[in-house]
């Protein structure tokens, strides 16, 4: 196994603990994410991440239940299936081709792109849905002295909201979530 599959697992670990812990009425309720309610921080995932895949290393995941019906289940089955791919030597020999990011290693490109976003995902389910929104502090801080030199790069690509203050000595995950402009 890689240090990138391991990675992957270890902050899917946490993310899928929320997922298992939201009160069955909580689905609805309000997320960070403009306009999203608690569901849609799972259906961002499963509905970006699966074709991303396909289109770019030619890797097919396993297709689970809708997230309107079974948010749990869709997640469980695409998180299986990213985290087999990732175990597989083969699929991590093949190369990821996508127009907006450098070729690289299918391994590389879920760590730089899906990994990160499923960290993120897991401050907005835990707060949509009042779970513990506790992160990896070390992932935090790694996290946020890796994208605050790309603010600008980052900010125009619409992904993210205008940065939130904080105090100079604040946590790296509270910097981490109000770089993304998280209300925190």
């Amino acid at each position: 196994m890689s240090d990138i599959s391991d990675r992957y697992r270890r902050i899917a670990a946490a993310f899928t603990e929320r997922v298992h812990a939201v009160p069955a009425d909580a689905w609805d309720d309000p997320a960070p994410c403009e306009g999203w309610v608690a569901r849609d921080v799972v259906g961002h995932m499963v509905e970006w991440m699966p074709p991303m895949l396909s289109q770019a290393a030619g890797v097919d995941l396993p297709a689970g239940p809708s997230v309107a019906e079974d948010p749990v289940g869709a997640w469980d089955v695409m998180n299986a299936g990213i985290q087999a791919m990732l175990d597989d030597p083969d699929i991590a020999q093949r190369e990821f081709i996508h127009e907006h990011i450098p070729r690289m290693s299918v391994p590389d490109a879920v760590n730089m792109v899906m990994v990160n976003d499923v960290f993120l995902h897991t401050w907005d389910l835990a707060r949509a849905t009042g779970l513990d929104e506790t992160l990896d502090p070390d992932e935090a801080a790694a996290m946020f002295a890796g994208m605050e030199p790309m603010d600008e790069m980052l900010r125009s690509s619409g992904q993210y909201g205008p940065r939130v203050a904080v105090p100079d000595d604040a946590d790296a995950q509270t910097k981490l979530m109000a770089f993304i402009g998280r209300q925190v």
